[in-house]
């Protein structure tokens, strides 16, 4: 008997149309495009401006296009698994609100909040639910709206984010395609790194907290960055190496879009050229959990079956992770 994978058979996305580029962003606070794309590499990226408009709202039509190009109806989707770090409200989870706007009607669905990594985390969560072979159709969202909870007033953090979402369909296969193999992991020491400081139970909301500007993302950049580089590379090369595949052997690597020189010091590790790398950082910044997937709506015509592809990813907690996955279908 054939070995049952979960198979990535759609992509769908959304990003807000407002653009915020850096010469825009330049007048909010000391930073310049030159600065920017010298150390980051983003020129610009989607913010959701609209009010009573949040993260569901983003998911939502990425998921809605997602059924549309799949021909899915929404009510054989039997999960629904929604990665952020943004949820429209502490509870309920967001992918309830999400799956009651797209129609998900007989799926159960929950949030997974691992932060950048949260799509990779998704898809591993995702891929063993449909190789249970109780489940046919898993939807699997990135999904941020960082705009939320960036301070515009502190340059080293706010040119880094935007917001968008975008969720791909698993569904079973049998002929050696999907998700092959998966590596992941967390350092909980690197919390002090990386997050927001107020807002949950260890700090709940007060006057004073919101007037020390704690409701923000607080980082710091170097011990991240240095960490990022390191295990985003070590963890890419390692699924490399399990699978015997060499880079002639990989079609894409899509790394999580935090920084083009975390980018590119992956990709100079698994011996890959820039052709082989999906990059859309300059435009949509750091979207969170939507950055790989928001590659793979991006790039999906370029795309054909049996593509060898990496997934790569690195955010707060510390998480990491790595997924290799062969494409499941041509461009349609």
């Amino acid at each position: 008997m054939s070995r049952i994978t979960a198979a990535i058979t759609g992509v769908g996305g959304y990003v807000p149309s407002y653009i915020l580029n850096n010469e825009e962003l330049s007048r909010m606070v000391d930073t310049s495009d030159e600065w920017i794309m010298q150390r980051i590499g983003i020129k610009e990226r989607r913010i959701l401006k609209e009010k009573g408009r949040a993260t569901s709202y983003m998911a939502a039509k990425a998921v809605k296009e997602l059924l549309a190009k799949t021909a899915t109806d929404p009510l054989d989707v039997q999960l629904l698994i929604c990665c952020t770090v943004t949820p429209d409200m502490h509870f309920p989870a967001t992918a309830n609100i999400v799956s009651d706007k797209a129609g998900l009607a007989n799926a159960f669905s929950f949030d997974i909040g691992a932060a950048c990594s949260g799509f990779v985390f998704g898809l591993e969560t995702g891929r063993r639910y449909i190789e249970s072979g109780a489940y046919q159709k898993v939807i699997v969202a990135g999904a941020d709206m960082m705009s939320a909870i960036v301070d515009y007033e502190d340059r080293a953090t706010c040119p880094l984010f935007g917001d968008g979402a975008a969720a791909v369909l698993l569904e079973p296969a049998a002929d050696g395609i999907g998700i092959m193999d998966s590596i992941l992991a967390v350092d909980g020491s690197g919390a002090k790194h990386l997050h927001m400081h107020a807002g949950g139970s260890l700090h709940p909301p007060t006057h004073e907290t919101i007037d020390a500007r704690q409701h923000y993302i607080f980082q710091e950049g170097q011990a991240v960055f240095k960490m990022a580089v390191s295990k985003m590379a070590d963890v890419s090369v390692e699924i490399m190496e399990r699978n015997n595949l060499t880079h002639d052997d990989i079609k894409f690597l899509v790394p999580h879009q935090a920084n083009m020189r975390i980018i590119e010091a992956t990709a100079r590790r698994m011996e890959i050229n820039r052709d082989q790398v999906m990059i859309n950082i300059e435009k949509f910044g750091n979207t969170t959990a939507a950055t790989i997937p928001l590659c793979l709506w991006e790039y999906e015509k370029q795309l054909k079956k049996g593509d060898n592809i990496i997934l790569a990813s690195f955010g707060a907690g510390f998480t990491w992770g790595s997924i290799y996955l062969k494409w499941a279908y041509d461009p349609k």
